[in-house]
């Protein structure tokens, strides 16, 4: 077993940053025009690296599989972006922001990558704004803020509920500069479908044109991806509906090792499951927790009435009962193990029973309509439409889904994955959010890795590659890429079964959801080891691909990420088998306190699980890094 090294500077934490960029190697800007660089992925991360880096002078290729960087899954983002500006003069400071975050990943992440984050949150803001994102402003013109769970200050930005679109459209705006400018050249429909490693280094990668099916190489002296998150293993989530894990698992699988794999956010506030056809699920934002406050009825009896026939004495405001100091505004895990509890105990709503009502009567009454209209009426517009009730006169019904995945490719202080070259930002990486995110975080990380972090620590990295001139897409490493690529096409395509691929992406779904979702236990965890494995066996000798790879094939797409994600979920089990405790999103009910919260288990867990591909899906090698916390105390987390 490796011990593994994070490369973080040494000094106090507040200087670590700062000491890095003064003293790290640094490419000529005559030199970077000699320096080739590949970015898969155009979301908030990979588009601010894309741009950024082009910006400096790097030649560089950007790569994403939708037919717009526009259309990348960061647009979804409804409620906001965190920044310690403390414009509303309540407290905030970036050490509060740090601690905040440190706690609210229950004491599972780097202390020296979440400060970083917090001290580059500041100047987002200011680059941002700067692009023309239409941030919501104070009467006076300030930029405005509101809260969201896990803190007790106002620091996150917003412009109403479609901040993760205004964001990408300035990072788009960015990208598109350069675009034109020539230094960096996009290609749209593409996916990556393997990363080629030459004498150890990522060298390029072998990706599919999605609209004639051809099989390019495109070599670099270095990869970044940016591929986001893999909360579609569980097939039900609030991720785009390709979204998938397949850049980050070829990178495993070359030797990138895949960290904390079963820390899965689940998000509280969605609209809930509605039937067996449904592909994914909706998003409510968190920021509707400021004025909607969650109920449940007291009574059992009660929860098939009318929720406006049911008096105010009659209603469990649960959150604000159990957790008086944070109320409707605890963190995600904290809230989604909430509803499932009440829900459990036969107090849910809704058709299934399990969602709990979110109410904004009180703050309608209080603040007026039109100013909950001004904040939200977008978010509310979208609930109405999707299940023809007013929110206004009528409470929505919530329950928690998956969300977004705080595991992913294990990185160093520099964002390099354990193979050289290779480089993971924004929600692909691991490294700033340990066991649970608080909401308005995952722009933050995804923004501050693109234009702030990466640009630095890459040049550390490039810096020996001035010399290595131009790489060659004709070594034997890139003839034997595409041609397993090509042979795993057609494998796919031979197979000819009776089972579609949703089919089989439905029944992963559900073991996931079932026994590695919001509660897991060593039973069930085992259990789904094994259904996971015959399931992926049944999928190589079943599944159904029409068409051929000649053109666009839609199924062939997802038949490849599905395969993938029957990998992944078997890692993600055993992740969570492994590790003995709970702590934030990953909630193992043998490990729970007295009040039936999550009890970790700091003496045996305070590290990062780093999982290498053994060769076989059912043979990872684990390794660590171990955690050292000399600036906050390890504490038992508590909202009340």
């Amino acid at each position: 077993m490796t011990r593994l090294v994070s490369k973080t500077p040494e000094g106090p934490l507040a200087d670590k940053w700062t000491n890095y960029k003064s003293k790290v190697n640094l490419v000529a800007p005559n030199n970077k025009r000699r320096i080739d660089v590949i970015v898969v992925g155009s979301g908030l991360a990979g588009a601010s690296a894309a741009a950024t880096m082009g910006e400096l002078g790097y030649n560089v290729k950007c790569f994403c599989f939708q037919d717009s960087p526009r259309r990348a899954h960061s647009i979804a983002a409804q409620g906001g972006i965190n920044a310690a500006k403390n414009y509303q003069n309540d407290g905030d400071s970036v050490y509060r922001l740090f601690y905040d975050t440190i706690k609210g990943g229950d004491y599972r992440s780097r202390e020296s990558n979440v400060h970083r984050l917090a001290e580059a949150s500041v100047q987002i803001i200011d680059q941002c704004a700067a692009q023309g994102v239409p941030f919501a402003r104070e009467y006076g013109g300030l930029l405005a803020n509101r809260s969201f769970g896990g803190v007790q200050v106002s620091r996150t930005f917003y412009a109403r509920g479609q901040t993760g679109q205004q964001l990408l459209i300035g990072a788009y705006s960015a990208l598109s500069r350069q675009i034109a400018a020539g230094t960096v050249e996009m290609y749209n429909r593409h996916e990556m479908l393997d990363v080629v490693v030459v004498d150890g280094k990522a060298r390029g990668i072998i990706a599919r044109n999605l609209v004639t099916g051809e099989i390019e190489r495109h070599s670099a002296h270095a990869v970044v991806l940016a591929t986001g998150g893999y909360g579609n293993v569980f097939f039900l989530s609030t991720n785009a509906m390709g979204s998938n894990v397949t850049a980050a698992w070829k990178a495993h699988k070359k030797g990138a090792y895949f960290a904390n794999p079963c820390f899965t956010q689940i998000h509280p506030t969605c609209i809930p499951v509605s039937g067996g056809f449904q592909s994914k699920l909706t998003l409510m934002s968190e920021s509707l927790r400021n004025d909607g406050r969650v109920w449940v009825p007291k009574r059992k009896e009660d929860c098939g009435k009318d929720p406006l026939s049911i008096k105010e004495e009659d209603r469990d405001y649960y959150l604000e009962r159990i957790y008086p100091a944070f109320g409707n505004l605890v963190p995600r895990d904290v809230a989604s193990r909430a509803a499932k509890y009440v829900c459990d105990e036969g107090r849910g709503v809704g058709k299934t029973g399990y969602a709990v009502y979110l109410d904004f009567s009180s703050a309608i009454k209080r603040l007026g309509e039109d100013t909950i209209r001004e904040r939200y009426g977008n978010l509310f517009s979208m609930y109405e439409r999707i299940t023809d009730e007013n929110p206004y006169k009528v409470p929505m019904r919530i329950f928690p889904a998956v969300h977004y995945t705080m595991g992913g490719l294990w990185v160093d202080y520099e964002l390099s994955t354990t193979v050289p070259g290779l480089y993971a930002v924004g929600e692909a990486n691991f490294s700033d959010h340990g066991a649970n995110r608080l909401g308005a975080s995952a722009l933050m990380q995804g923004l501050a890795d693109g234009y702030f972090v990466l640009p630095y620590t890459i040049g550390s990295y490039l810096s020996g590659e001035i010399r290595t001139g131009e790489i060659s897409s004709d070594h034997p490493a890139f003839d034997k890429a595409e041609q397993e690529v090509k042979d795993r096409l057609q494998k796919l395509l031979s197979i000819q079964g009776d089972r579609t691929v949703d089919d089989f992406h439905m029944a992963l779904g559900k073991i996931m959801w079932d026994k590695c979702g919001m509660a897991r236990n060593a039973e069930g965890l085992k259990q789904a080891i094994s259904e996971i494995q015959a399931l992926r066996e049944e999928f190589w000798s079943n599944v159904f691909i029409p068409g051929d790879a000649s053109g666009t094939n839609v199924e062939l797409e997802k038949a490849g990420r599905v395969a993938d994600f029957l990998e992944l979920g078997e890692l993600m089990c055993r992740d969570a088998l492994d590790r003995n405790e709970s702590c934030g999103g990953h909630f193992r009910e043998e490990y729970r306190t007295e009040e039936g919260e999550a009890a970790r288990n700091d003496a045996d867990y305070t590290y990062v699980a780093a999982w290498e591909y053994g060769g076989k899906p059912n043979e990872p090698n684990l390794h660590k890094e171990e955690l050292v916390f000399d600036n906050v105390e390890l504490k038992t987390r508590s909202y009340k």
